[in-house]
Parts: C-alpha cells; structure tokens; sequence
C-alpha cells in the first residue's frame, strides 16, 4: 500500500509557509500567500482542500528539517523518538563517528539552551501546533460545531495539537506538576507571544483536544494510516492521562487502553524479527507509508538506525541496545534475536532484526521506502497492564502481562514467574518489558519519565559508562531554546 502522500506535499508547503517561513514560527501574518481568512473562505467552499492541508501537517511529521535545521539527525518524529531512547539510555551510541548524536549523550547539549538540539523539537511541535490553529479556526474555532468531514478534520487538527503538546510536555519539563509554570499555550493562531501557562492548563486543554477527537471520530474510515482515527486518539488520551500520575486519571488510562488493546492484533513472533518496515502490519495503529516521493535516504529513521541502509548506522555512528537492557533479556524471548549478540563484533547488539531493509545488503539500500511506525498495540498492553498495577488490580496487569509474553515465547514455563509478582516488582518487571518491547519507538523515555526512573548505563556507551541516571536529572529534560527567549519577551 505505497500511496502517494507526497502529492499534497505541495499544499503541505503553502501552510507551513504561512505557520513557519521565519525563524519567529509562532508569528501571527508571516507571508503574502496565504492568510487565516482565505484558509476559512476556501474551506467553506471546498472542505477537502481543508483535508489536503491536514495531510500536509501529516507531511511534517516525516519531513526532514521540520526542525528548522539542516542536520541529519533532524528526522521529524522519528528523529525525536531517537533523542528520547538515547536520553533514557537504552540506546546506546557505540561508535561516534561523525558526530551525530555525541553531544546528545554526553547529556552536554540539553543543558545548553543555545544548542539545536534545544530548538529542534521545540520548532517542530510549535509549528505544528501554529498549522493546526489555524486549521481550527478555519473550521470554526475551538467552540465549533461541525458534521461530516469538517468534523473528522477538525478531530484530527486538534488531535495533532494534543499530540504536540504532550511531547513537549515530556521533553521540557522534569515531572508533572500541575502548578508549575511550564510552557507558552496557544490555541489560537490570533495570539500573540504568550507567557509560560500552568502545567494543569497544558494538560487540561490536551484532554479537552483529544477527548473531542474521540467522539467525533466515531465512525471515522481513515484512507491511510497516516491518518489519527479514532484508536490512535485514545491511545494518546491514555498517555496523556497516566502521564499525570494520579489515581484517577490512571484508571481512566487503563480503561482506554484496555478498549485500544483488544481491538487491535498482537504483532507476531514472525514480524518481530521481520524489519518493522511495512506500515500494513496488522498491529501498528499509527504510521506512514514511506515512497520514493518522500525523497528520504541518508537523512531518515533508517539511515539513523540500519545497518542495511546507505548511511550512518553502518559506517561508524552506530546505535545499540544497552547492554545491561540486553542481558535482562530471557534466553528463549524471541525479541532477544532482535539484536546481533556477538561480542566484539562492530555492530554488536545492533537491532539487524528488527529494524532493516528487507534486502539485508549492508550499506546496500540508497532510496528508503521502508516505513515509519508511531503506534501500536503492545504498547497499549503495556500500558494498560502499568495502570493496573499502580491501582492494585495486580491480576488484571498479570493478566495483560502475559497475554503479551505468550507471544514472546514458545513455552508457558518461561514466563510463568509472571504470577508471583506482585506490588514494586510487578511494576518493575512492566516497565522492563516495555523498555525491551518498544526499544527504538521513542518510548522508552515515556516510560522513565512516567514512572520515575533511574537507568544505569551499560559499558557499550561512549559515555557515562556506569553512571546511575535519574529521571529528573537536569541533563535528560531540553531548555527552552535561545530563539524562543529572544522573540518571546515573556519567557527568560
């Protein structure tokens, strides 16, 4: 199913022409070709050319340089679902040659607010929160009432808001504290510069975006799957409700996961080791499907990542499992075959089987059409099973536990030390299980930031070799960057 997203590419490129042609992305009239009101008139007249332009927010999400940059590492999403891996330190950068990623892991840059690493993703979520505004508003503004397709676009617009703000709720601020002055909020394309809001707002207005979606995604037959529908909303509804940490909202967490969870397939032992290439996986809730019009090669998830494509991975910038991650893996676990377990070997504990072109020629693919994964249900389970846990439904999270596992393994006896877990070690053996599970999907950094986390580095990285690393450490979480301070007097 390689169907050609890049032709609304072109519509993509007025939008965020108009939500981002200059360094001040947040500014309210930044070009002459198109305005907020020609945005609404045209979508009174024709609502598809609407849905053109939400694909073309999509578009950013694999675009490379939507972080404002020209480097290599700057990816779209997936590019930040590297950032967060490497900053959890379950990915290992094991070989640095050509600088990608070193300053990242020597947890140098972060704390820098005058480095990019800083302004990448704080560019890319803002500019999709400025294109997604304005669509809103287009259709009618965040009290609007719309049917039909008006309805699904404006679902998936705000959708994509809730999206943004919920990474950026988790790359720039240390933990959830709902009284704490966080980020600039805007909800509005009419706003001008906005001072930090409360952490409790952020959230509120997150929940209030996607709860709508849900609702008015009911019923919704998405034509890719590139497309949020109305799983993919309640997955990042569940995130965003655990992501809070209290009670209530963990058990509202559960029950959507729990819903996402049991409509959607396990992925196979087969695909496990078959290259998470192919967005048509029956368990990938949310992904795109990545064509030649894409134009993606040495700059991409793939180049980043494997071995078999034309770029870093292969020549010396080379990204690992952490070794001590590797060795709590059971031997029989067929995820263990995921990554090279040779020692010594120079792409030891590299992900050659789960993440690799189906040609398996190092160095050998130049173009990139192997896909890109955002969502899918293991980590629903998961999920489901952490909330479950953390409200003393232990039988329910075992239960989740080990319908996940029963599709690790061949033999029931390898995980049937599932059933005498209980309180702290129960939650411990979840998160160790998603950290194995989700490796390389960006998750990883969810998963210690959620439940407080402290990792010790294994000895395959370059750097801090042993350390004990908190969640909250200074170093893991991003500074607003130097563009931001400059154009926002409000933010120091």
């Amino acid at each position: 199913m390689k169907k050609n997203i890049f032709k609304l590419f072109l519509v993509c490129s007025v939008l965020f022409t108009a939500a981002s042609c200059s360094e001040d992305f947040l500014d309210k009239s930044p070009t002459e070709f198109i305005n907020e009101s020609d945005l609404a008139a045209t979508g009174k007249l024709n609502p598809v050319v609407l849905e053109s332009i939400l694909n073309g927010i999509y578009a950013n999400m694999y675009t490379t340089g939507t972080g404002g940059t020209s480097n290599h590492d700057d990816l779209g999403q997936k590019g930040f679902d590297i950032y967060g891996d490497m900053l959890s330190s379950d990915m290992a950068l094991s070989k640095g040659s050509y600088g990608w990623y070193t300053g990242l892991t020597q947890l140098k840059e972060t704390i820098d607010y005058t480095e990019n690493t800083n302004y990448k993703p704080w560019r890319f979520y803002y500019r999709i929160i400025r294109a997604s505004n304005l669509l809103i508003k287009a259709l009618g503004g965040n009290d609007a009432v719309v049917e039909g397709v008006n309805a699904y676009n404006l679902a998936q617009a705000k959708a994509m808001r809730a999206f943004s703000y919920f990474y950026l709720t988790q790359y720039y601020i240390k933990e959830y504290d709902p009284n704490a002055k966080v980020l600039p909020l805007y909800n509005s394309p009419d706003q001008p510069n906005q001072p930090k809001s409360l952490t409790k707002d952020i959230y509120d207005l997150m929940i209030s975006d996607l709860e709508q979606a849900v609702t008015l995604l009911d019923g919704f037959e998405r034509k890719a799957k590139y497309q949020i529908n109305q799983d993919v909303a309640k997955g990042l509804l569940a995130y965003v409700y655990a992501a809070t940490g209290t009670s209530e909202n963990n058990l509202k967490a559960l029950a959507i996961a729990e819903d996402v969870a049991a409509t959607n397939p396990i992925t196979t032992k087969e695909d496990l080791t078959g290259g998470f290439n192919n967005v048509d996986t029956p368990s990938w809730i949310w992904g795109v499907d990545i064509t030649v019009d894409q134009n993606l090669g040495l700059v991409s998830f793939w180049g980043q990542i494997d071995i078999y494509t034309y770029s870093y991975a292969a020549v010396g910038n080379t990204k690992s499992m952490d070794k001590n991650l590797f060795d709590q893996i059971r031997e029989n676990d067929y995820r263990k075959a995921q990554f090279f377990n040779t020692p010594g070997h120079k792409f030891e504990l590299t992900p050659y089987k789960k993440f690799y072109n189906e040609n398996r020629k190092i160095f050998g693919n130049r173009t990139v059409t192997d896909d890109y994964v955002y969502m899918r249900t293991e980590e629903m389970i998961l999920l489901a099973a952490e909330m479950a846990a953390k409200e003393n439904k232990e039988g329910v999270a075992k239960s989740h536990l080990t319908n996940l596992l029963s599709n690790r393994f061949d033999d029931a006896k390898d995980y049937a030390y599932i059933d005498g877990l209980s309180g702290q070690d129960l939650l411990d053996e979840i998160s160790l299980q998603t950290r194995i599970e989700m490796w390389g999907e960006g998750k990883s950094y969810l998963n210690m930031k959620r439940n407080k986390l402290t990792t010790n580095r294994g000895p395959n990285h370059l750097n801090h070799v042993g350390e004990d690393i908190k969640y909250n450490d200074e170093r893991l979480t991003f500074e607003i960057p130097q563009a931001e301070i400059q154009d926002n007097p409000f933010i120091n």
